[in-house]
């Protein structure tokens, strides 16, 4: 038995008309903020939950969006989401979430099939294999609506989403070249998009403005593939700074997944934090402020760039505008200072 509220049961109980309910849920210019909040007030406490597929097929979509991220593993990746489905279902979308596992050939298997699905247009991150992006652009040519957001790139035209990485490797950069670490060692990952790139910048910008030359040796690239592969990158990398000569005594590592891993590792192999060697990097983990010793992260919102990026891929599947200018939207990172990089008492 079906005890759905429908519209006609708001606007019988309302004494509103179907037109004037229907106006409400959608949040129409045409309709006042008493009225809205009234009819919203009431479809929530009655549980009411629009039909999406008689709203599709009224207006000729799925009323559907393909997601497409990196992994569902990542915490960074699950606030995003979490953003986009706020947003999403606020506006009466669905998502439909799939995964490249950093793999460009399975990227476009994902893609393949969210089209062949239907849905009404695509949000990717994309993979960090994914140096040609000319699937994509097929079916961007194809009229299907398509934003990325996090990993961005040159090579397609569209609205972006994603955090400022410059800026916030260049803060996190000077924050330890502040606490007195002259020697700074870069681990990033081995993709040309600019998730890396930006970062990278950051990192050699805030070491120039510091009159600190940029040792090439202290730039270490890790191989995504998988997280074993990631894990012995991440050990290789640590264990041939240790064994310099001249070795460093600060990393900045660039993503969620690399920052987490290599307190780990750097634990593991003996080293105190941050007397031997100080950490700081990318990552939202919730866990940073109980990690010993507590990590100085630069923190990404994650939750508002999902919301952004969904924001503006319903915007190109309704066309609110004729003419759509694409836009580059860059959201300000934040630079938390913890115990892992104390300041440094010793030359």
């Amino acid at each position: 038995m079906n005890n759905s509220i429908t519209l006609k049961d708001i606007s019988k109980a309302l004494n509103l008309s179907i037109s004037t309910i229907s106006k409400s849920l959608n949040d129409s210019y045409e309709i006042s903020i008493e009225t809205k909040k009234k009819v919203l007030e009431f479809a929530k406490a009655n549980h009411y939950s629009p039909n999406r597929l008689a709203k599709g097929l009224k207006e000729g979509k799925s009323r559907s969006i393909g997601v497409v991220v990196c992994s569902l593993e990542n915490n960074f990746v699950a606030q995003m989401l979490d953003g986009i489905d706020k947003y999403s279902t606020d506006k009466s979308y669905q998502i439909i979430i799939m995964q490249s596992k950093e793999s460009h050939e399975q990227e476009c298997a994902c893609l393949s099939l969210l089209h062949a699905g239907g849905v009404d247009g695509i949000l990717i991150s994309p993979a960090c294999e994914s140096v040609d992006l000319s699937y994509l652009i097929s079916l961007q040519e194809q009229g299907l609506p398509i934003v990325l957001f996090d990993r961005l790139s040159d090579e397609i035209q569209t609205h972006k989403v994603g955090a400022d990485n410059f800026k916030g490797a260049y803060e996190a950069t000077e924050h330890l070249i502040l606490q007195g670490y002259s020697s700074i060692a870069h681990l990033n990952t081995n993709t040309k998009l600019s998730i890396a790139t930006d970062r990278l910048n950051g990192y050699k910008q805030a070491l120039a403005d510091k009159g600190i030359e940029f040792r090439p040796e202290l730039l270490r690239s890790c191989d995504y593939t998988d997280s074993q592969t990631l894990a012995d990158d991440l050990e290789a990398a640590i264990t041939f700074y240790m064994n310099l000569n001249d070795r460093p005594n600060a990393i900045f590592t660039a993503t969620d997944q690399i920052t987490t891993r290599c307190l780990a590792i750097l634990s593991k192999l003996g080293y105190n934090i941050p007397e031997d060697i100080a950490i700081i990097g990318f990552t939202n983990t919730d866990l940073a402020e109980a990690l010993n010793p507590s990590l100085s992260t630069v923190y990404q919102p994650a939750f508002e760039i999902g919301e952004h990026a969904a924001s503006k891929l319903i915007e190109l599947i309704e066309k609110k505008q004729n003419d759509i200018e694409f836009e580059t939207i860059m959201l300000p990172t934040e630079v938390n200072v913890r115990n892992s990089t104390r300041k440094r008492l010793r030359s």
